[in-house]
C-alpha cells in the first residue's frame, strides 16, 4: 500500500507568505524562502507552493522561485498563473518537481493534455477550488474565488482525470481559515468516482483533521496552509497525530512518532529519559 502524505500548502501574495481566510483575506506571515526551509526540515512530504499575486506582465520571471527552492530537499509542487509548456519548462528548470493549474486550465482544458503529453500525469496537479452556493449546490471557483464558472466539482475532476491529470487538489473554499475541518463528505464522494489521487485541502483546525481526511475522506494526502505557520514542529506533531490514528503516512528517522502522547490542545507532550531510551529512532518509510 502506498503512503499517504502530509503537504504543506504555501500561498504567495506580493512577495510574502499569507494566511488565507475564505480566499478574501489575507494576513502577511514572512518570507517564502524561511518559511519553505524551516517547513521541509519539520519531516513534510511535499511543499504546494501557490502564486496569487496579480500577473503584471505577459513574461513571468522564476528567478526569484529558483532562490525560493534553491536549499529545498522535499519535492515542490509549483502553481500560480501557468498558461504555456513555456512556463512550465521554466519552472521544471527553477527546481519545481510538478506544477499546479487552476484558472487556466478552465479557461483552456487543453493545457492539461498539452502538459501531459510533454511531462507526464504525474507533473501536473489541477487545483479545484469550490464553494457551496445558495442553492446549496458544489461550483467551481476561479480567479482566486473571485469566479463563479457554474461547474459542477465532482464533474470538473473526472474531466481533468480524462484529460491527463495526475492529481486533484481539492480545496473548500467556505472553509479555507476556519478551522472546521476539512469537507469530509464531499473529499470521499470525489475519491470515490475518480482514480486518481486525491489532496484534501481547506479547514483544518486542530491536528486530528488530518487523520480524517484520509480515514473518512478517501484522500490520498492531506494539506494544510495556516495550522503549520504558529506551531513550531506543527509537521511532526501532525504526523504524529496520523501515525497514532493507523495511518499509513511517511516517517523520518529522527523523528519520534510512536506512543507520543498530548495535551488537551493538542501539542506533543515531552518524552521523559527512560522513554527516550526505549524509543525506536528508526522508524522505516
Amino acid at each position: 500500500m502506498l503512503k499517504k502524505r502530509l503537504i504543506a500548502c504555501l500561498i504567495i501574495k506580493d512577495g510574502l507568505i499569507v494566511q488565507s481566510v475564505g480566499f478574501n483575506k489575507y494576513f502577511p506571515i514572512g518570507k517564502p524562502n524561511f518559511s519553505i526551509e524551516f517547513i521541509a526540515r519539520w519531516d513534510v512530504d511535499e511543499i504546494i507552493l501557490l502564486d496569487i499575486s496579480p500577473s503584471k506582465t505577459t513574461k513571468k520571471d522564476y528567478s526569484q522561485l529558483k532562490l525560493f527552492i534553491k536549499n529545498c530537499f522535499v519535492p515542490i509542487t509549483y502553481g500560480g498563473g501557468i498558461s504555456s509548456i513555456e512556463d512550465v519548462n521554466d519552472i521544471i528548470n527553477s527546481g519545481a518537481d510538478r506544477i499546479s493549474i487552476n484558472s487556466n486550465a478552465l479557461e483552456e482544458p487543453k493545457l492539461i493534455k498539452e502538459i501531459a503529453e510533454v511531462y507526464g500525469e504525474q507533473c501536473i496537479v489541477v487545483s479545484i477550488d469550490y464553494k457551496t452556493n445558495e442553492d446549496g449546490k458544489n461550483r467551481v471557483y476561479s480567479h482566486s474565488g473571485t469566479k463563479d464558472t457554474g461547474l459542477d466539482p465532482l464533474d470538473w475532476a473526472k474531466k481533468c482525470e480524462v484529460l491527463g491529470a495526475g492529481e486533484i487538489l481539492l480545496n473548500s473554499i467556505d472553509r479555507d481559515g476556519r478551522g472546521t475541518g476539512y469537507d469530509v463528505a464531499f473529499i470521499k464522494r470525489v475519491t470515490e468516482h475518480i482514480n486518481i489521487p486525491v489532496i484534501a485541502c481547506g479547514g483544518v483546525g486542530k491536528f486530528s483533521d488530518f487523520s480524517k481526511g484520509i480515514l473518512d475522506g478517501g484522500a490520498s494526502a492531506v494539506a494544510a496552509a495556516n495550522i503549520f505557520h504558529y506551531v513550531e514542529h506543527s509537521t511532526i506533531i501532525a504526523k504524529a497525530h496520523m501515525y497514532n490514528n493507523g495511518v499509513e503516512i511517511r516517517l523520518n528517522q529522527i523523528a519520534q512518532y510512536k506512543d507520543r502522547k498530548f495535551d488537551k490542545n493538542g501539542r506533543l507532550l515531552m518524552l521523559n529519559n527512560d522513554q527516550l531510551e526505549k524509543a525506536d529512532w528508526a522508524l522505516k518509510e
